[in-house]
């Protein structure tokens, strides 16, 4: 069974930056992998997600603020967080699946079986 682990959440000023952080139980180099949030009151929202070939996804509300990456030889996917807005203040979950075309997975939380515990992220002065 699959685990994932987030870390970096926090407390932001609004313009700050943050870099979360997931560690798997195994290699992540044959899933497709991910970031969600949920904001109170929201549905969950697809952030970010990284297939096996290397294939990224982001919602076109953080593009140019936010990158996604692996690093195979730990295990780990990133997601650095720049210019945060309050908005952007959310439960983060990192997800993994099967890979496949992560355009139209990352738009579907039923798409990954496997999600961390979450990490809070809050934007605000």
């Amino acid at each position: 069974q699959l685990q994932l682990v987030e870390s970096g959440g926090g407390l932001v000023q609004p313009g700050g930056s943050l870099r979360l952080s997931c560690t798997a139980s195994r290699t992540l180099d044959y899933d497709a992998v991910g970031w969600f949030r949920q904001a109170p009151g929201k549905e969950r929202e697809g952030v970010a997600c990284i297939s096996s070939d290397g294939s990224i996804y982001y919602t076109d509300s953080v593009k140019g603020r936010f990158t996604i990456s692996k690093y195979s030889a730990k295990n780990t996917v990133y997601l650095q967080m720049n210019s945060l807005m309050p908005e952007d203040t959310a439960v983060y979950y990192c997800v993994a699946d099967a890979a496949g075309a992560v355009q139209n997975m990352c738009r579907d939380p039923e798409r990954f079986s496997f999600w961390g515990q979450g990490a809070q992220v809050t934007v605000s002065s």
